[in-house]
């Protein structure tokens, strides 16, 4: 080393030495502050546990008669759940509404149709062990002979579509296409930015159809497969004994995920299925309710002392937790008779979804006393804004786990900060149940809740500015 190295370094070394001297009044001065903040945040949650307490001891927990129930409803735990949960009930108290993991227990990976983009469906915790992929399901066609042909045709046409797309992407990525690209095309991105500037009240995009023509999208339908007859009733019946529905069963079940919509949000995962790996719970609804309306399964649960009435429909459907709007899908597969309580429903989901809009607006910005029509046209303009990145925040504030019957929190107004799943101790002898429960979910939840806690306390490092 040469002289000026050597000084800059008995420099350093003398500035190291003293602040090594000074770090224990330093860290005694950090950690009186800590003290404080550690004080003040378990204030808060102590004061937020009395809250829910209270709350839960005053609806009472009396034993509700689920016998007369004309629709169950099984939702997502997921906090933005609970206040839909709890408006639909109060407009049509014959909705009896569950509370369960919204991959609703399938285990599954996830290929669409024609493509090779397979994803897992189910919590980060676990691994898929089963395969859902879309096929061609036509209406009351006995022969599916046909609906193969249909699916190569799909197919067919989806990759030649999807191969186009990409080669306009990678011509749009050439060095050159900087220069040459915008004065070529410019005038074609227009309409997008018109879209994003002058946003419109359009319906949730459906990704996972791009590419694919207009009249194969309603049946193309995503069905688990590679299983046997006997494997497909053991997963049913495990379902349906997690959900709490080996016995009693309504009329028309609903199996309702969730899903987020944003049209420029970095973090729009974040606000779909946190059960679904970031995804929509659309797949795994879908995929279960046909598996539960398939007669061959019926009969082989029937053997298995699970007995599904004739008159029981399932419909999966998906509720949009930033317009809290609800959407059923195949419902084109389902009887007269399912297809008429489906229909009574809809009044039943637009009063409850207009009163969770108007619980939601003031956090939001918005007048609750907007009209019910220009209110749902603000939230879907929010939903289809560039300029939005954050279109909800329902997820913010999620405060607690409430793992219990549903009437020992049902009518209780938890504000949308309580993940809500069903569990009856009657039925889980062994605690298995129970312990599937605490070492899943409620890890998932604890996720979320300490992902929103530090990016509050530290938005530089932990919230994205």
């Amino acid at each position: 080393l040469d002289g000026k190295d050597d000084a800059a370094a008995t420099q350093a070394f003398v500035a190291l030495q003293q602040a090594w001297q000074e770090a224990p009044a330093v860290l005694k001065e950090a950690e009186e502050a800590l003290q404080i903040d550690e004080v003040w945040q378990l204030a808060l949650e102590i004061g937020y546990q009395r809250t829910l307490a209270r709350r839960l001891l005053a609806v009472g927990g009396a034993a509700v008669a689920h016998e007369t129930a004309d629709v169950q409803a099984a939702f997502c735990i997921d906090v933005r759940s609970e206040p839909l949960r709890r408006a639909i009930e109060a407009v049509w108290p014959g909705v009896q509404t569950l509370g369960f993991a919204g991959f609703f227990g399938l285990p599954v990976a996830y290929t669409p149709l024609a493509t090779l983009a397979r994803r897992p469906q189910l919590p980060g915790l676990l691994a898929p062990t089963m395969e859902v992929a879309d096929g061609i399901v036509s209406p009351g066609v006995a022969d599916r002979a046909s609906d193969a042909v249909l699916q190569e045709d799909a197919s067919r046409y989806r990759q030649s579509r999807l191969a186009l797309t990409d080669q306009w992407r990678a011509a749009s990525r050439w060095p050159g296409a900087a220069f040459s690209l915008v004065e070529a095309v410019g005038l074609g991105y227009l309409g997008q930015l018109w879209r994003w500037l002058l946003p419109r009240p359009q319906d949730r995009a459906r990704d996972d159809l791009a590419g694919l023509p207009a009249r194969y999208r309603p049946v193309c339908r995503p069905q688990v497969v590679g299983l046997d007859h006997e494997a497909q009733v053991a997963l049913a019946a495990r379902v349906l004994h997690a959900m709490g529905l080996a016995q009693q069963f309504a009329p028309l079940v609903l199996l309702v995920g969730h899903g987020s919509q944003s049209a420029n949000n970095a973090h729009a995962a974040a606000l779909d299925c946190g059960a679904c790996c970031g995804q929509t719970g659309e797949v795994n609804a879908r995929s279960l309710a046909q598996l539960l309306n398939d007669p061959a399964v019926r009969r082989g649960l029937q053997a298995r002392g699970v007995v599904i009435p004739e008159a029981t429909w399932f419909v999966a459907a998906l509720h949009n937790t930033t317009t809290d709007e609800i959407e059923g899908f195949d419902l084109d597969l389902l009887p007269e008779s399912a297809i008429q309580r489906w229909d009574r429903l809809q009044a039943v989901f637009a009063q409850a979804s207009d009163q969770v809009r108007r619980e939601r607006a003031p956090r939001l910005g918005l007048d609750p006393r907007t009209p019910n029509g220009e209110l749902l046209d603000r939230l879907r303009r929010r939903a289809n804004d560039g300029a939005q990145t954050r279109p909800e925040w329902g997820l913010a504030g999620n405060a607690a786990f409430v793992i219990a019957p549903r009437e020992r929190s049902l009518g209780a107004v938890l504000e949308g900060r309580s993940f809500l799943h069903d569990y009856d101790a009657s039925q889980d002898a062994d605690s298995s149940v129970l312990e599937l429960l605490m070492t899943a979910p409620m890890l998932v939840t604890h996720w979320i809740n300490w992902q929103y806690h530090a990016s509050t306390c530290d938005p530089a490092r932990l919230g994205s500015g």
